[in-house]
């Protein structure tokens, strides 16, 4: 099929584009700079410019056509929250993704299936409680009600008759980003360890499992709202350290306290010190198989000094 992706020169977007273009599809990359992605994405994508997604629809000759769209827009989470940062985060997704669904209302032919980049963050802190897509009640701090608004935004494409899903992706594991860019330097160095006390839940992913669920929702009919995208064993802070310590034959005992996140990140570092157990129900029913299940397996492939 042919696929139109936003947001695909991003980490994730890149493994989605090599993923179709792997399978044999068509790939179209909506992006503010059509150069750059051809050079980090290949000539094989078909890259139109997409200039301002928060105040602009894409064009619609771009979308007209494609039997799907993938839709990655939003600006890092993983910053330093001031106001002018969580407006960003926001406006990128809401926003942008707002304009997508205006681009689609336009497009002729029009895309069938919309699957569209969600987070974790939706269901807020949860401690130990596990949650799957049968929670209807959403967290009540910033990320989750950035989460609410941009599914909603998403949602408005099936009043064109388009099939939506939304992907609640935990914390992906991939090389050269992801979580790990930030937590591998100082395992490295033999300095690593626990977060917080170690206690609170990852819901942590593999990036090519990221891909492969996104994927299988752009093909399977029955893949609609919400989708938990997470390895199907979410696992501690601690338990996470301890497999990253194993793989890269370091320690993993240097604790990292709470407080000194809050330092660098402020109000984000809540995203770290407060875990939620999500679990992928709707994946594990429609019949998804994951290809990176295992979390030192993920780890090894993630951490990988090889292109």
């Amino acid at each position: 099929m042919r696929v139109a992706v936003t947001g695909a020169t991003g980490t994730i977007g890149s493994a989605v584009v090599r993923a179709l273009l792997d399978r044999g599809d068509g790939v179209v990359a909506l992006t503010r700079d059509p150069d750059r992605a051809v050079q980090r994405l290949g000539s094989e994508v078909d890259a139109r410019r997409w200039a301002e997604p928060k105040s602009e629809p894409p064009p619609a000759d771009a979308l007209a056509g494609c039997e799907g769209v993938i839709n990655l827009l939003g600006e890092p989470i993983d910053q330093r929250w001031n106001e002018a940062a969580k407006r960003e985060i926001r406006d990128s997704r809401v926003l942008g993704t707002r304009n997508l669904v205006e681009g689609l209302r336009s497009a002729d032919p029009r895309p069938r299936v919309l699957v569209s980049q969600s987070a974790s963050g939706w269901y807020g802190p949860r401690g130990d409680e596990p949650v799957d897509e049968t929670e209807t009640v959403a967290g009540g701090d910033f990320l989750a009600q950035v989460v609410v608004a941009w599914e909603r935004e998403a949602r408005r494409a099936e009043e064109l008759g388009v099939r939506v899903a939304t992907t609640r992706t935990g914390v992906v594991l991939a090389q050269g980003g992801g979580a790990l860019a930030r937590m591998l330097p100082p395992f490295r160095m033999g300095v690593g360890g626990p977060v917080a006390g170690g206690r609170q839940y990852v819901p942590w992913v593999h990036v090519d499992d990221v891909a492969g669920a996104m994927l299988f929702a752009l093909d399977a009919d029955g893949s609609s709202g919400p989708l938990n995208v997470a390895a199907p064993e979410p696992v501690t802070n601690r338990e996470l350290s301890k497999a990253l310590g194993r793989v890269l034959h370091r320690p993993a005992v240097m604790p990292v306290p709470g407080f000194a996140l809050g330092l660098l990140y402020g109000e984000m570092a809540t995203v770290v010190t407060e875990g939620v157990r999500m679990v992928p129900r709707r994946l594990q029913e429609l019949g998804y198989a994951w290809k990176r299940p295992d979390l030192e397996d993920a780890l090894t492939a993630a951490s990988s000094r090889a292109s």
